[in-house]
């Protein structure tokens, strides 16, 4: 008996298939060619976005360094008790002044004191107090005799061939007297322009006066007159306790008096008096309450002080709740120095400042509270400067050694507590969140919280897929399932060519026509969205009630042609209900005329507090929505038709209707894809740029409200980014809002994805 054996199919040589069975050579090249193509696309395209991070990773790094000090030169001054520090922008030409009167510059490329000033041997006087205003480089000279003088420091480059040099003037004022008696203690003075204002501490012992001299100055096409002294006030009687430090402020309309008891009194000069608005004591919970050190920062907004303890504060000016006028308050706790500071500086580039006391030497930045560099020097400081650029530092010893250091601290305001915690900001009564990149002024905090942007997103996010998901979800279940085949033919091109439009063109008519048009109509907009759903589900349920002879004159998946009048009846009578709705509902009285005023855009602020804004959140929410539906759609009509066919027959055939078979076989079997189809309409609305940036207000704010706009992070990007200086700060963290809006995408679609997978293994036996 024989016994046949299959021979496997793999052991045929291929010479023994007939040859219209085998595959073309060529066409197994190109197939073994796609598969490595596709292959290397696919990583190449991994590593395209991991690029991108990386580059994005690297320009937000140095936002989060600290400062870089380094010594680069030991000059020497000839010795003397020197009271007043100071540089030139170009950190060329340093100055130092005694209280003698004696005025020295030094050179820093020679080593040598390029020119030294006698001010008392010049003007014949003694002086006793010297004083300077580092904003305007004026040193202020006080005498024995009750009177000051004001030199004028003045630097100008001067070019030999092609080597510069800088050259240091001096103008000297007039002498005034301050109307006191007795030696001149301490003097402050600022120059605003047309205002002028001078603070003279004169006396012996706690026998002292305050003096306030006010100036004029007579403007003509010839240029300005003579400074003349104009007023004279003696703050003397309104303060308590013997007066030790007098500051007047950038604007010349305020000054401040500390006393020896740790009090401070808040002077300002309105209508040609000095008004006394704030008496208030720093350090009243310690023991001894003495003020060790008191400075301006840029800006005359704020003050920094320090304790014999060490403590380090900053008070700032601004309007308290409840209170009209501007007041000081505490607003800032900085780590303590070893004792009360000796010496300090402020920045005039940013909020930055250099404190210290004898060896220990700490720079400090207001704005976000940080440390930016401290230790402990190898020598004691005398006096200290900050360069006017930010670029250097100057430490001066008592014997006259000046020691220079390079400073490299590009982005002092950055940080995660500048970004993401709530900062006291100058003028304001309360920590907040704020973005607020440039002012109008040189001594302007910039803002730089990402959190209202990121709050914009969610916000602009949020009211898209309200209006986007049951309007794409439900048009999706309808036409995989209920709609005739032939209605998709139309459906689809539709779809794709509303998911073709330009997002600038949606944002251009959101902005010039869809917000001017339910600006007020927004009671209108409420009955539609309620009479819509409303008139559907009727005519639902009226629908399956006819007899089956009525329904049957529609053809099935036609149902669509009878309920579409229906709809747009609806839409014409909310439209035109919602006035009657407006006088009906949205009304309120006019407390100053008891007016009964019915409009929607003044009830709305009047009864919960909140702005209405033309261009708002419902507008982007409407547009974004029009942009996010097709996607949503799309995917989600996939999903809904690649159902097999096997499971909706088996359905039907055990006696489901067709929406049973809709809502408990088909849903959850596609719930996998109809939630990836949610979560790339979510990345498309998270990462909209053009219809935010042209639709709302485009205001950085912390609320949910749909009346008012919002800034998201992409279009802030989109707004901010031409401005931005070259790898400043602003540039920098442009890009590190790039990073976190990359972060909060990639999570959201890893978590997605994981959910998706958690769906398809529950479903996939369905």
């Amino acid at each position: 008996m024989t016994v046949l054996r299959d021979t496997p199919i793999q052991n045929k040589r291929t010479s023994d298939i007939p040859g219209r069975f085998q595959t073309a050579r060529f066409t197994l090249w190109v197939d073994r060619f796609m598969n490595h193509f596709i292959k290397a696309g696919g990583l190449g395209i991994i590593a395209a976005v991991m690029g991108i991070f990386i580059f994005i990773f690297l320009q937000t790094i140095p936002l989060f360094q600290g400062a870089r000090v380094e010594e680069i030169g030991t000059l020497q001054f000839p010795p003397d008790d020197y009271e007043c520090f100071g540089v030139d922008e170009w950190v060329e030409l340093p100055y130092a002044a005694t209280k003698t009167g004696i005025l020295r510059f030094l050179n820093v490329e020679t080593g040598a004191v390029e020119r030294e000033i006698n001010v008392a041997a010049e003007t014949g006087k003694k002086f006793t107090a010297v004083r300077q205003n580092l904003e305007s480089q004026e040193i202020l000279f006080g005498t024995d005799g009750g009177e000051f003088l004001i030199a004028d420091l003045q630097y100008t480059p001067v070019y030999e061939g092609q080597k510069r040099k800088i050259e240091a003037e001096v103008r000297f004022s007039d002498v005034f007297a301050a109307g006191g008696t007795g030696p001149v203690i301490d003097i402050s003075y600022s120059d605003h322009g047309e205002r002028k204002l001078a603070a003279v501490l004169q006396g012996e012992a706690e026998r002292r006066e305050v003096r306030i001299v006010t100036f004029s100055q007579a403007r003509s096409l010839m240029g300005a007159g003579k400074v003349e002294l104009n007023q004279t006030f003696d703050l003397t009687p309104q303060i308590k306790g013997v007066p030790e430090k007098v500051m007047v402020n950038s604007q010349a309309d305020s000054v401040l008096v500390t006393t020896q008891a740790g009090d401070v009194y808040f002077f300002y000069y309105t209508d040609e008096e000095m008004d006394l608005r704030q008496v208030f004591r720093p350090f009243s919970a310690l023991p001894n309450p003495a003020i060790a050190s008191i400075d301006y920062l840029l800006g005359s907004v704020s003050v920094v002080l320090t304790h014999e303890s060490g403590l380090n504060e900053i008070y700032s000016l601004y309007v308290p709740e409840g209170g009209k006028s501007r007041m000081y308050g505490k607003t800032k706790t900085f780590e303590p120095v070893p004792g009360g500071a000796t010496y300090y500086d402020a920045s005039l580039r940013n909020k930055a400042f250099l404190i210290g006391r004898e060896n220990f030497v700490s720079l400090r930045y207001a704005t976000s509270e940080s440390v930016r560099w401290q230790t402990d020097l190898p020598f004691t400081v005398y006096r200290a400067a900050l360069g006017r650029k930010y670029d250097r530092m100057l430490f001066l010893e008592n014997s006259g050694t000046l020691h220079i250091y390079r400073l490299t601290d590009p982005h002092p305001e950055s940080g995660f507590h500048a970004f993401f915690q709530k900062n006291w900001y100058e003028g304001y009564s309360k920590p907040t969140y704020e973005w607020q990149s440039t002012g109008g002024t040189d001594d302007f905090e910039a803002k730089l919280s990402l959190v209202p942007l990121m709050i914009g997103t969610l916000k602009g996010t949020l009211y898209a897929m309200f209006f986007a998901l049951p309007v794409a979800l439900i048009a999706a279940l309808y036409t995989a399932q209920f709609a005739h085949p032939r209605f998709k033919l139309f459906v689809k091109p539709a779809m794709e060519v509303m998911a073709s439009l330009p997002s600038v063109v949606l944002g251009f008519l959101a902005a010039l026509w869809l917000a001017p048009l339910i600006e007020n109509r927004v009671p209108s907009m409420i009955l539609i969205v309620l009479f819509l759903p409303a008139a559907a589900f009727m005519f639902g349920d009226y629908w399956t009630r006819l007899p089956l002879q009525r329904r049957n004159l529609i053809r099935s998946g036609y149902e669509w042609v009878a309920m579409v009048p229906i709809l747009l009846l609806v839409c014409w009578a909310g439209w035109h209900l919602g006035p009657v709705l407006e006088r009906a509902v949205f009304f309120f009285h006019d407390p100053e005329t008891g007016a009964r005023i019915a409009d929607f855009r003044l009830w709305w602020p009047h009864v919960t507090g909140t702005p209405f804004e033309q261009r708002n959140s419902l507008v982007v929410g409407f547009m974004m929505a029009f942009a996010v539906i097709p996607i949503i759609f799309t995917i989600a009509e996939d999903a809904l038709s690649n159902v097999p066919k096997t499971l909706t027959s088996g359905s039907l055939a055990l006696g489901a209707s067709r929406w049973q078979t809709a809502m408990r076989v088909v849903l959850p079997t596609a719930y996998p894809g109809i939630f990836s189809a949610v979560m790339v309409g979510l990345g498309r609305a998270v990462g909209e740029t053009m219809i935010v940036v042209m639709a709302t207000g485009n205001t950085p704010i912390m609320d949910f409200n749909i009346f008012s706009g919002m800034r998201t992070l992409s279009a802030n990007i989109a707004v901010e980014l031409p401005e931005a200086p070259y790898l400043g700060t602003l540039y920098r963290t442009l890009f590190f809002g790039a990073m976190v809006l990359f972060l909060m995408t990639f999570m959201v679609n890893t978590a997605a994805e994981v959910i998706r997978q958690r769906l398809r293994e529950k479903y996939r036996t369905v």
